[in-house]
C-alpha cells in the first residue's frame, strides 16, 4: 500500500485513543488472533479469565465468532475522534447502531467466514444483537481492561505527545519512525505499508487519524465514509504489566537511589508529566512529585511545559544512570 501526502495533511494528521479498540484488540489477543509479542505475561495472566467470562456473558463468545482479519462488523468499532473519549461514550455509540445496519454488516462479517456455534447464532440473529455485544463489550472492559486503564491511558497519552511532536516539528519520516518495521518513508515522498491491500491512496489534504493502542497490532481503515486510519501498537507497553524492569545485572540502581526514584527513571525512557508517571507506576502524584524534585535537582531529569503540562525527560547524566 502507498499513501500520497503533500504537506497540508501534516496539519490535518490527528491522534486518537480509543477504550473500545482496547476491549476488541485485548479478546483477540487472549483467544489466539492477535500478535502478542511482549504482551505474552499479560496475555497468559488474563487468559484463565476467559472461561468465567464466557459463562457470566455469553455474548462474549458471539463477539469472539466474528473475529477475522477483514470485513469486520464496522458499528462494533466506530472511529474514534480523540484522545479524550470516554468507554462510556463509545459503546453508547454502538447501542445506537440501528437492527437494519447491524444485520447488513454482520451478514457480511459471516460471509465465507466459518459457521459460529449454535448458541452464538441465536444472539446474532436474535432483534437485542446490537444490545447484546454491547454487553459483550462491556464485561471485556470491565474484566480485561479497566482495571489497568489509567496506567494504559498515560501510556498511551505519552505516545500520542511524542509522535504528534515530531511529525509536527520534522515531518512524515521522523513521525514515523518506529511506529511499526511494516510502515516505512519512501524517497518518492510517500507512506509505504506492506500490507495486503496494494493500492495506491492519495489523501489530499485530509491528513491521518492516528490510534496508538495497546492491544491492537498494525490496522489500516481505508473506509471511504471513514477518516484514513492508522493503528498501531504504542511503544513501552510491556510496562503495563508492572513497572519498568530492572537490567540485566538485577536492580543495582534500587538500593542506589531508592526504589520509587529507580522506578521513574526506567518509566522516563519517553517523556511523561508528573500524573501520567503516578498512573503508570501507581504511585501518588505527592510521591511522584517530589521524587521528580530531587531527581531535577540532581541533574538527572529536565522539565520542559507543553500547552499546560509539564513534561520531564531524561538528562544525558540520567539515560547513563538509568542504563
Amino acid at each position: 500500500m502507498l499513501i500520497q501526502v503533500s504537506p497540508a495533511d501534516v496539519a490535518s494528521c490527528r491522534y486518537a485513543i480509543s477504550p473500545l479498540f482496547e476491549v476488541d484488540s485485548a479478546l483477540r489477543l487472549i483467544t489466539g488472533h492477535g500478535t502478542v509479542g511482549v504482551l505474552g505475561p499479560w496475555v497468559r495472566r488474563m487468559r484463565p479469565l476467559l472461561g468465567d467470562l464466557r459463562r457470566a456473558e455469553p455474548a462474549i463468545g458471539a463477539l469472539i465468532s466474528l473475529f477475522r482479519r477483514e470485513d469486520n462488523a464496522d458499528f462494533l468499532h466506530p472511529p474514534p475522534s480523540g484522545p479524550r473519549r470516554s468507554f462510556a461514550d463509545e459503546l453508547a455509540e454502538v447501542r445506537a447502531t440501528p437492527l437494519d445496519r447491524a444485520r447488513a454488516e454482520l451478514e457480511l462479517n459471516l460471509r465465507g467466514h466459518r459457521a459460529p456455534p449454535a448458541y452464538a447464532r441465536r444472539i446474532l440473529d436474535g432483534d437485542d444483537v446490537v444490545d447484546r455485544l454491547a454487553d459483550a463489550l462491556q464485561a471485556g472492559w470491565t474484566t480485561l481492561v479497566e482495571p489497568d486503564w489509567p496506567r494504559m491511558r498515560a501510556l498511551l497519552e505519552r505516545d500520542i505527545v511524542q509522535r504528534a511532536g515530531r511529525v509536527a516539528a520534522y515531518g512524515w519520516a521522523e513521525g514515523l519512525e518506529g511506529l511499526d518495521p511494516r510502515v516505512t518513508w519512501t524517497a518518492g515522498g510517500d507512506i509505504a505499508i506492506r500490507h495486503r491491500d496494494t493500492k495506491r491512496y492519495r489523501l489530499v489534504g485530509g491528513g491521518l487519524l492516528f490510534v496508538a493502542g495497546v492491544f491492537t497490532g498494525l490496522a489500516i481503515s481505508t473506509h471511504p465514509d471513514r477518516p484514513f486510519t492508522v493503528a498501531y501498537r504504542a511503544r513501552g507497553i510491556a510496562d503495563i504489566i508492572g513497572p519498568p524492569p530492572a537490567g540485566p545485572h538485577g536492580d543495582g540502581l534500587g538500593p542506589l537511589i531508592g526504589p520509587g526514584r529507580a522506578a521513574i527513571l526506567r518509566a522516563l525512557a519517553a517523556p511523561a508529566t508528573t500524573s501520567q508517571l503516578a498512573a503508570q507506576l501507581g504511585m501518588s502524584l505527592g510521591g511522584v512529585g517530589g521524587h521528580l524534585a530531587v531527581l531535577h535537582r540532581a541533574g538527572l531529569v529536565a522539565r520542559a511545559r507543553t500547552g499546560r503540562s509539564v513534561l520531564y525527560a531524561l538528562t544525558a547524566r540520567g539515560e547513563s544512570l538509568a542504563g
